[in-house]
């Protein structure tokens, strides 16, 4: 909103110091500062009013150490995540960008669905809260949304160097490209020379016109992406500060991809593909990480409340599509390793048991318990120690993904 009214005094007025609203980087400078005193000024009212309403962690007995000191600490503290995202986008971003109606589609969608579970959990006292099915069906739902959008909008497009002219140039001739923006579905693949991968060639065999049914691939693997990314968020969420922390990180790097990809000077050094209008999603960066750095304030250990279903489905998703956005959502391995393996644990007990149950008559565990951190929980590590090992892993994997954009 400010940005339209600076826009208008720049252009209309003298007003002093209005043009600097057109300068991502100093719109992202003033998000992330509102967030941040959003989520920690605000943050604690937040909290009182949590307890007030007895809106308390009700915590299933697993035989960890501190674990029923917990019971009773405020939960749905993605609130504060939420809020102390939106107001700075409100206030700074370009509210016509496809991108940024993308992101807040998915903040609202997302923290819709994990405020339905907690308050389930909460006032209805089921331990289980929404039933699986219905998540599922909420984050289908999400990623048809999402893929239709940025298979179908006209400003969703990339620019590739395609049709190359001869330019006379100082007596010589030079061979340019001239840059086309386009509708595609392509992608990065990270770590390789020429590194664009269209999910339209999967259907190559089925004639000229296969790039007119590329989203039926495309669609399906957003669906995919975001299901599995607030998953794994979700997951993660078990101790105190470690879905935050490792989100900031992994966030913090995708708003690096966003800028580089939204800058044509930058993308073409870099020689990445450069995404119009996507490096406005650096304002919405700014203000997500600005507000998981705030909400660790009350969250790390002993945190004071949990962001709860509320704010770690919406992390997840809003990841996912960011990743998905700048196409480089086959980094999301790497850069979300932290993720994958909380993932992989639960996967591979309940496969294990299951199998061993079935042919031993017995089931055998591989981990003491999962989702992963619990194991490290169980083996006797205190959970502080655990979350900022686990930080050190994701700054390790957010490095070696920015390290993509070179090492090929």
């Amino acid at each position: 909103m400010l940005y339209y009214l600076f826009e208008y005094l720049d252009k209309h007025t003298n007003f002093p110091g209005a043009g600097v609203f057109q300068y991502i980087t100093f719109r992202s400078g003033m998000a992330v500062l509102l967030s941040l005193i959003i989520s920690t000024v605000f943050g604690k009212r937040i909290i009182n009013f949590l307890r007030r309403q007895q809106i308390g962690e009700t915590v299933r007995e697993l035989g960890l150490e501190g674990q029923s000191q917990k019971a009773g600490t405020p939960t749905m503290g993605g609130l504060i995540i939420i809020f102390s995202t939106l107001i700075p986008v409100l206030l700074f971003a370009k509210l016509d960008n496809v991108y940024i109606m993308l992101l807040l589609i998915t903040t609202l969608w997302m923290g819709t669905i994990g405020f339905i579970d907690d308050y389930i959990k909460i006032f209805k006292k089921d331990k289980e809260g929404l039933k699986g099915r219905f998540k599922v069906v909420g984050q289908v739902g999400l990623g048809l949304i999402v893929g239709y959008i940025l298979y179908f909008h006209p400003g969703v497009t990339v620019r590739t160097d395609t049709g190359k002219v001869d330019i006379f140039a100082e007596g010589r001739t030079v061979v340019a490209a001239t840059p086309v923006e386009e509708k595609s579905t392509a992608t990065t693949i990270p770590f390789f020379k020429n590194n664009e991968f269209d999910y339209a060639e999967i259907l190559s065999f089925m004639g000229d016109d296969y790039k007119d049914y590329a989203w039926l691939i495309f669609i399906p693997v957003v669906i995919f992406i975001i299901t599995a990314v607030s998953n794994g968020a979700n997951l993660t969420d078990g101790i105190d500060g470690l879905a935050a922390g490792t989100s900031a990180i992994a966030v913090l790097t995708l708003g690096i991809f966003a800028f580089v990809s939204g800058n044509i000077i930058f993308s073409n050094y870099l020689n990445i593909m450069y995404i119009p209008n996507s490096g406005e999603m650096t304002v919405y960066i700014a203000a997500f990480v600005g507000a998981l750095i705030g909400f660790l304030w009350y969250n790390t250990y002993p945190a004071s409340v949990f962001m709860g279903d509320t704010g770690s489905l919406t992390i997840g998703g809003i990841i996912a599509v960011l990743a998905i956005a700048v196409r480089k959502e086959l980094l999301i391995p790497v850069l979300c390793g932290i993720f994958l393996a909380e993932n992989l644990s639960v996967v591979m007990q309940v496969s294990f048991f299951k199998y061993t149950k079935k042919k031993f008559g017995e089931g055998r565990r591989i981990f003491l318990m999962a989702p992963l951190h619990h194991h490290y929980q169980k083996k006797g590590y205190h959970e502080s120690k655990i979350v900022a090992r686990f930080w050190i892993i994701a700054i390790l994997l957010a490095i070696f993904s920015l390290v993509s954009l070179k090492l090929r």
